[in-house]
This record gives C-alpha cells, structure tokens and sequence, in this order.
C-alpha cells in the first residue's frame, strides 16, 4: 500500500514537472517573439538617428554657409 501511495507521488511530481516545462516553453516563445519585435523596432530608431543626424549635419552646413555670407558681406 505504501509503494502505490509513493507512486502516486511521483507521478503527481512528473506532472507538475511537465506542466512547469510546458509553461517554460510557451514563455520561451513569448520572449522570443517579443526579441524579435523589440529588434524591428530597434532597427527602425536606429535608421530614424541616422537620418535626424544626418540631416542635423546638413543643417549645420547650411548655417555656416549662411556665417560665411554674413561676413563676407560685413567685410
């Protein structure tokens, strides 16, 4: 009677270890989904930087064009 009541035990245990593995995995699924967009997005803001900062360097530019014709002009 009592090796049927440890059995019983260890297999409650088993399950308790599958349905923990089995939400593991779908957790696992979710963080990688979630990588995945996180990554898109990165991308995206990393092109958004470079195109402000590149526009940013052209702003710059035409400001000290716009110094240069100031001065030229004041002599």
């Amino acid at each position: 009677m009592e090796d049927q009541t440890a059995l019983e035990r260890l297999d409650e245990r088993i399950n308790q270890i599958l349905q923990k593995c089995e939400n593991l995995k779908d957790e696992n699924e979710l963080l990688r989904n979630e990588l995945v967009t996180v990554k898109a997005e990165r991308e995206i803001k990393d092109a958004e930087v470079e195109k402000l900062m590149e526009e940013n360097s052209k702003k710059d530019l035409e400001i000290d064009e716009i110094v240069n014709k100031i001065e030229s002009i004041l002599g």
